[in-house]
């Protein structure tokens, strides 16, 4: 709270008349206030000197006309100091040590003090109090630098292992962020293609939104997390830049081949009925995610669920090997397979896990959750929600969960129609169909970890299930006695999905992208 230390004064009345701290309640001027009245004055004069106020108190006659007539804005606070409701007879009385005990004191608003009835009879001190945004500029700048400062802290560890971009290199690798060089948004971002360096590296830029509170946190921590991160299928973190008054930048490793998403869901131009993405890619993209999975879970010194996997977030380069990327809802936990509470669910509708979306239980098998909904987009070529589809084929996950469990006739309802099925690709799709359906599992403590689902992709190693009620169709086997209580729990998610509510920003529930 910032207050006015000159004093206030005005300037309808002579200056020696805006000198007393309180005045008498009396009309008879002439007359002394007593020896009592005299000391409630001195104290009265100390508390409010150390309080660093100014103050005046215009006399009864034309108190009120003063207060409508002053000339202030209306983001200026008063405080109001009465005593007690009592009279100035009342007053005299008091005790001079309990003067703080004598008075009432409230806050109010310009317009609300004049349409205050004060007892003509009592005495009443206004003080002017300036909450005009409760910071001047430069206490503003103080704290901002102090943020700042924390924030270099905190990335301390492992800043000088990356590059450290100025504002003006990133304000010329993106050609003043120019809406021809962004790649995407997300939440809290947008995300810039740009060259930087001698060499003119092509890099990712990813601009966190200056004006959320959140983004200091989410900038700490993604950087934290992606810096640590070395492996051939995850997009490496090249280095950041820190702004006082333009904002947070991460800097990434540009990834030239386009995203999975728009491989495997933007029709082709020129290619009627052709496949963008063959089986070959879709087989490639799926071992080679698990993997990176695999290394976040397992492969790190602390175990990192991702929390966001989804087909526009896996890049294939030139070769199209894939690569993931964004970390931004990345996230520690102490083990794989040990889960934690989080207050706020976040992530992208169509991938949360059943126990994630309800609960906000987080563990590395949130991941593996998502993971298989990647996988039977890959397999099917379908979007997790379409509201395009025949009813009852809305929702991707719902539809297939059934078709898992018709043997090897399920192959033909659940491929891609661009795809065609040859000998040699049916034991791939199979292998990846029984992955997937182990990934989608509604219970938690039925889904594999991802080494498992890695080996399954493989051939290396059969579905294993607790239930022991098995199917015709290699090894998959009906894990959802409870389909109808899933589809009651999905119909919620395809609801708010044909809404179009595809984000959620309220803290206390759902962030949802």
């Amino acid at each position: 709270m910032g207050f006015f230390q000159g004093s206030c004064s005005d300037t309808r009345e002579p200056p020696n008349s805006m000198r007393p701290l309180c005045a008498c309640s009396s009309t008879d001027t002439d007359h002394y206030c007593d020896h009592n009245e005299l000391q409630i004055r001195t104290s009265l004069r100390k508390m409010v000197g150390q309080l660093g106020l100014a103050c005046f108190l215009p006399s009864e006659s034309n108190k009120s006309s003063k207060i409508k007539n002053a000339n202030l804005e209306h983001n200026k606070a008063w405080l109001l100091a009465e005593s007690g409701g009592c009279g100035g007879a009342e007053l005299t009385n008091a005790d001079p040590q309990s003067v703080h005990s004598s008075f009432r004191f409230s806050f109010c608003s310009q317009v609300e003090l004049e349409s205050m009835n004060v007892n003509s009879s009592a005495s009443a001190t206004v003080l002017m109090v300036n909450l005009d945004n409760g910071l001047n500029e430069t206490r503003a700048k103080e704290l901002k630098w102090r943020r700042i400062q924390s924030l270099e802290r905190s990335i301390y560890p492992v800043a000088n292992s990356l590059v450290r971009f100025s504002y003006n290199e990133i304000l010329a690798a993106t050609c003043n962020f120019s809406k021809d060089k962004v790649l995407g948004r997300g939440a809290l971002s947008f995300v810039f293609r740009g060259r930087v360096g001698l060499l003119r590296t092509a890099v990712a830029i990813k601009r966190l939104d200056k004006e959320d509170k959140e983004s200091p946190k989410a900038f700490c921590r993604e950087l934290m997390i992606a810096s640590s991160l070395h492996n051939p299928n995850i997009v490496p973190l090249v280095g950041f830049c820190i702004d006082p008054e333009e904002g947070l930048f991460l800097v990434y490793k540009y990834v030239s081949g386009g995203s999975l998403e728009r491989h495997l869901h933007e029709k082709k131009r020129g290619v009627k009925g052709g496949s963008a993405l063959p089986w070959s890619v879709r087989y490639k993209v799926a071992l080679g995610i698990a993997q990176a999975i695999a290394y976040l879970h397992n492969g790190t010194e602390r175990c990192v669920v991702h929390r966001d996997i989804k087909p526009s977030n896996i890049l294939l380069s030139s070769k199209k090997i894939p690569k993931l990327c964004d970390f931004g809802l990345a996230t520690w936990t102490s083990a794989p397979s040990v889960p934690f509470l989080c207050k706020t669910v976040k992530g992208t509708f169509g991938y949360l896990a059943p126990e994630y979306f309800q609960h906000g239980k987080v563990s590395d098998k949130t991941d593996v959750y998502a993971f298989g909904v990647v996988l039977l987009e890959l397999i099917t070529g379908r979007k997790p929600i379409e509201a395009k589809r025949p009813p009852g084929e809305e929702n991707l996950v719902l539809w297939a969960k059934p078709l898992l469990n018709k043997g090897k006739g399920a192959i033909e309802e659940l491929l891609d129609p661009r795809l065609k099925c040859t000998l040699r690709k049916t034991t791939q799709i199979t292998q990846m169909i029984q992955a997937a359906a182990a990934c989608i599992s509604n219970e938690e403590s039925r889904r594999p970890g991802i080494a498992q689902i890695i080996a399954i992709l493989r051939g290396e190693e059969e579905p294993v299930y607790y239930n022991k009620k098995k199917s015709n169709f290699s090894g998959i086997i009906d894990c959802y006695p409870q389909l109808q209580q899933t589809k009651s729990e999905m119909s919620n998610h395809l609801a708010l999905a044909m809404l179009g509510v595809s984000e959620f920003e309220d803290e206390d529930h759902l962030y949802c992208r």
